[in-house]
């Protein structure tokens, strides 16, 4: 079974250290960037299963970048959690609207972080364990089916 990839946007290399550490124990297969333009470029070149965002970023902060990905037809499945330490009143909801689609304040528990990535990286059906045989189309039809219900189930994501 492939390790699912998460690719970790964090300028601040004590916050990407723990984060690596938190991930790489937890079996996940890690992806880094310092800033939103790298993000744009590392999730197209990689297409990660998960993106942990940064809000306060230089070149290019993480509410931009989450615009330009969730734009992209290619990437705008990928669901994109903010962990940040700008957690001001209304941040969250500015968050959201931007597109992420999960928000932990730093600082933020492990457990809990790593509960909400499960939840956003569910375990992909194969072609024979699906019972669709040959009919399955791929990733990208997986990854659409999965923010579909991920936009259903809005109301269920963990708050903190």
């Amino acid at each position: 079974m492939m390790k699912k990839r998460i690719l970790v946007v964090e300028d601040q290399v004590d916050n990407r250290r723990i984060l690596r550490d938190l991930l790489t124990n937890a079996d996940y297969e890690i992806i880094e960037a310092e800033n939103g333009e790298e993000a744009l470029a590392a999730a197209a070149a990689h297409l990660p299963d998960l993106i942990l965002m940064d809000i306060q970023l230089p070149i290019l902060d993480g509410y931009e970048a989450t615009r330009r990905l969730k734009a992209d037809p290619a990437l705008r499945a990928i669901p994109i959690i903010v962990i940040t330490s700008y957690a001001l009143s209304g941040d969250e909801g500015k968050a959201r609207e931007a597109g992420c689609d999960g928000y932990f304040a730093k600082p933020f528990s492990p457990r809990q972080l790593l509960a909400a990535i499960r939840g956003y990286l569910p375990t992909r059906p194969t072609a024979t364990s699906s019972g669709r045989g040959s009919r399955c189309r791929g990733t990208n039809c997986c990854r659409q089916r999965m923010a579909r219900r991920r936009s259903r189930r809005c109301s269920e994501i963990i708050r903190i």
